[in-house]
């Protein structure tokens, strides 16, 4: 009686903390995720802790966009090669429009990170969201940091 309760217990745990997280990954790689422009502009995050956005000023999500005083084409090339240096898979870019996937060590979280250029205001606006759970335990605000550190230091 003791082997058995001890034997579902275990089994339930590694469920829980291996196969559980893995399923939700599969999962996430057939979601669409909401993304592009609307209205000229990067989608808004969800309700979830999993989203950071530099166009939503004043909410839980915001973030600091990228900021350029050079020449708007170099500052996009240099955000682009970030972004890839730092492992980002490139799926489109047009028209000052970037979307990118970056995918986690174990499970294989996909999550996706989109770039606008914004010439007039001499920004770069970004957005990083998780395609699968609720929170990331900060994974994609520690990512644009990442980026914003980098974009200034070049």
């Amino acid at each position: 009686m003791v082997k058995t309760t001890l034997l579902f217990w275990s089994t339930a745990i590694v469920f829980l903390l291996v196969l559980m997280p893995a399923l939700l990954s599969v999962g996430s790689r057939f979601q669409i995720p909401l993304l592009g422009l609307r209205a000229g502009r990067l989608l808004p995050c969800p309700a979830r802790p999993n989203c950071v956005c530099s166009e939503e000023p004043g909410m839980a999500s915001a973030i600091a966009p990228l900021r350029f005083s050079g020449e708007s084409d170099r500052a996009w090339a240099r955000a682009v090669r970030i972004v890839q240096n730092i492992g980002g898979q490139i799926l489109r870019e047009e028209n000052g429009y970037l979307h990118a996937v970056f995918r986690s060590g174990f499970y294989r979280f996909i999550d996706d990170l989109e770039l606008r250029l914004d010439q007039e205001h001499r920004v770069i606006h970004l957005r990083s969201a998780s395609r699968a759970g609720y929170s990331d335990f900060g994974a994609n605000r520690i990512r644009v940091d990442q980026v914003q550190a980098l974009f200034q230091d070049e």
